[in-house]
C-alpha cells in the first residue's frame, strides 16, 4: 500500500454503547502517514473507544472511519483494514493464543496467509526489533510484564501493518518495561510507521508529533506537545503534568520547554 494514501480519517463520527448516551460525538480528524500521535484524556473519556473505531472493532453509529479507500462500515473492507492497522492492548495476555513466543508470532503470520518461505525471516526480524529473539522458545506466561508486551508488539510488527495502535500498552508495566516499550515505539516511528499511542501518562507524550485531547467524547485539543502544555491546564482533565513541564514552571518559563529536564537545567544555568 502506498504510504501517501494511508491517511486515517474520522469524519463526523458518533458512537454510543447505549441509545441516548453518546461516547463519541461528532469527531473529525485526520492522522497523516508516518505521524506519532498521542491520544490523551481522563479515564472514561472515550480514548479506547476511538482506538477500536480506528481498527473496525467498533463501527460508528453515524459518520465514517476510513483508511485510504477502505471504510470500516463496509464488511468487505474490514479484513484489509485489520491487515493495515495493528493493535497492541493494555494487557498483552489478552493477545496470547499459543504456548511459545515463536508460535505466537507465527500464528498471526499464518492468519494473514504469509508464504511459508517468508515466515522465518519475518519472525526473526520482528523478535530482533523488540530484543526478544533469545526468548523464541519461551512460554509467554513465564515472561515479565515488559517482555510479554514486547512479544505482543513483535506479533504485530511481523505482520507489517502501516499503523500500530498502542491502547494503554504501558499502563501495566514497571518503569523499565515502560521505557523499553516506548523505545520500540520511537524506533518504529523513526522507520516510517504511523504510531498512535493512547495513554494517560503525560511523561510519555512530550516527544510525539501531535496530541489529541479527548474530553467527554469530544476533541478538545489537536496540536503539538509544546503548544499543548503551554495552553492547556492538564489537571482540569484529571491528568498529571510531566516533570519537565512542572520544572519549566518552577523556572518561571525563562528556559525553553524541552523533553529533557537535564537540558532545561543546563540552559537555566547558562542564562544566569
Amino acid at each position: 500500500m502506498n504510504l501517501e494514501n494511508t491517511k486515517l480519517i474520522f469524519d463526523k463520527v458518533h458512537f454510543s454503547y447505549k441509545k441516548g448516551q453518546p461516547v463519541i460525538e461528532n469527531m473529525s480528524f485526520t492522522i497523516e502517514p508516518g505521524q506519532f500521535v498521542a491520544i490523551v484524556g481522563a479515564n472514561g473519556c472515550g480514548k479506547s473507544t476511538i482506538a477500536k473505531l480506528m481498527d473496525g472493532l467498533l463501527l460508528p453509529k453515524e459518520g465514517h472511519v476510513t483508511l485510504k479507500s477502505l471504510d470500516t462500515s463496509r464488511p468487505t473492507d474490514l479484513d484489509m483494514i485489520h491487515e493495515q492497522i495493528g493493535f497492541v492492548f493494555q494487557n498483552p495476555e489478552d493477545q496470547f493464543i499459543t504456548t511459545t513466543v515463536m508460535d505466537e508470532v507465527i500464528f498471526g503470520l499464518e492468519n494473514i496467509r504469509v508464504p511459508r518461505e517468508e515466515i522465518r525471516s519475518r519472525l526473526d526480524h520482528a523478535l530482533e526489533a523488540v530484543q526478544m529473539k533469545d526468548y523464541m522458545r519461551s512460554m509467554p506466561h513465564q515472561l515479565s510484564g515488559g517482555q510479554k508486551q514486547r512479544v505482543a508488539i513483535a506479533a504485530i510488527v511481523a505482520m507489517r501493518p502501516q499503523i500500530i495502535i498502542f491502547d494503554e500498552a504501558t499502563s501495566m508495566l514497571d518503569p523499565q518495561g515502560r521505557e523499553q516499550v516506548l523505545s520500540i515505539m520511537n524506533e518504529l516511528h523513526r522507520q516510517g510507521m504511523t504510531i498512535i499511542h493512547i495513554t494517560h501518562h503525560m511523561e510519555e507524550v512530550l516527544s510525539v508529533d501531535r496530541i489529541l485531547l479527548i474530553h467527554k467524547g469530544r476533541l478538545e485539543f489537536d496540536g503539538d506537545p509544546l503548544t499543548f502544555f503551554e495552553t492547556v491546564n492538564v489537571t482540569d482533565y484529571q491528568l498529571e503534568p510531566p516533570f519537565a513541564v512542572r520544572l519549566n514552571k518552577m523556572l518561571q518559563k525563562s528556559t525553553p520547554l524541552t523533553t529533557d529536564w537535564k537540558e532545561m537545567i543546563r540552559l537555566q544555568w547558562s542564562i544566569n
